[in-house]
């Protein structure tokens, strides 16, 4: 049976290992994890943020995906938008998602991330 979600794998293009992790720490605050050996050889970077892994894999032909996406559940995502628009990544907000404020981003090779927040009522 399925017990959690361990990572999420999304692709860059070969030598973006750089601009990733000034987004993905930096930018979003993750921490950046160390892969084993074996996969460190393929490039690449892993980054985590509590129970949250998102793997950057590096893929020869990369094409952004257009639609698919991870969803990050965030807290305070005023503060957090803020804080993004602040480093320079692009907010864009939606609200189609009923209970949620939400918005999308996209990393610096065009990959899709949504950023989500339960609402009270």
């Amino acid at each position: 049976m399925i017990a959690a979600l361990d990572h999420v794998q999304l692709a860059a293009p070969e030598g973006s290992e750089d601009a990733l992790r000034t987004y993905y720490a930096d930018t979003l605050g993750m921490t950046e994890i160390v892969k084993p050996p074996a996969l460190a050889a393929r490039g690449g970077c892993w980054f985590q943020a509590g129970p949250v892994q998102l793997h950057l894999g590096i893929e020869k032909d990369f094409r952004p995906a257009k639609k698919a996406h991870p969803g990050l559940r965030v807290t305070d995502i005023e503060a957090y938008a803020a804080r993004l628009e602040g480093r320079g990544a692009e907010v864009r907000w939606d609200g189609d998602l009923p209970g949620h404020r939400r918005f999308f981003s996209h990393d610096p090779v065009g990959n899709r991330l949504e950023f989500l927040e339960p609402v009270d009522g």
